[in-house]
């Protein structure tokens, strides 16, 4: 709920997408939205992942005529008062994603902040060094088509796998990135934090995400070389 509220305080309109929530949330979000007109409140009876619920809302702004939209996490990480930073860049920049590049506390876990560094060395790889300079921070302006026409192709980027691939496939069809620092914050059990992130599994899901990006982007590396190519002889 703060994490709405403090969107909403810097931007409208504001959605919401439930993933299968049920701790009660979906109610008092439903309230708040009653007496919001620019707070909506999306749905998912069962749980599907990250990357679904973001496709599902991506969806439903395509379908309203929005272009462009800004995706942060509920858990109150991401700085809300950023949004209109981004956003503004995204509009100055609207053939590009707007990447987060997060800026640590020093209550960060330190396993979290040297094991995206794994990540990112596979990203920029992958993408020849196109510009992503964190592939997993998830607050981010994306251009609506072709993230949905990207997702509707292939039945991965469901779950926490999404962040990476997308950034990865977006470079790949053309949408180049644009980073942005953004401070980010973790939260202590104490604080009311609680990590969704399970080590062993979402691990083991970045590994195999790599793996297949990696031979897809070997069957890419001719086209990608030659695009490479021409943007320098460009500069």
């Amino acid at each position: 709920m703060q994490t709405v509220r403090e969107a909403r305080q810097y931007w409208a309109p504001v959605w919401i997408v439930v993933d299968g929530s049920s701790d009660g949330s979906t109610e008092a979000l439903r309230t708040l939205a009653r007496d919001d007109e620019h707070i909506r409140v999306l749905v998912l009876e069962r749980n599907q992942g990250k990357g679904a619920a973001i496709l599902h809302g991506l969806r439903s702004a395509a379908a309203e005529g929005y272009t462009h939209a800004l995706a942060m996490d509920a858990d109150g990480q991401h700085p809300a008062a950023k949004i209109p930073e981004f956003m503004a860049l995204s509009q100055a920049n609207p053939d590009a994603q707007i990447l987060g590049v997060p800026v640590f506390d020093r209550d960060a876990p330190i396993a979290r902040v040297r094991g995206r560094r794994v990540s990112n060395w596979w990203a920029n790889l992958e993408t020849l060094r196109a510009g992503i300079a964190d592939s997993l921070f998830g607050f981010r302006v994306y251009p609506i088509r072709p993230l949905v026409e990207i997702m509707q192709g292939q039945r991965w980027m469901r779950r926490f796998d999404f962040d990476v691939e997308a950034a990865v496939r977006l470079c790949w069809s053309g949408v180049r990135p644009v980073s942005i620092p953004a401070p980010v914050r973790y939260f202590r059990a104490e604080e009311g934090g609680v990590s969704h992130f399970r080590y062993l599994q979402d691990n083991a899901l970045l590994t195999w995400m790599h793996m297949r990006l990696f031979l897809e982007f070997l069957a890419r590396l001719p086209w990608l070389a030659r695009k490479a190519r021409v943007k320098s002889s460009r500069r």
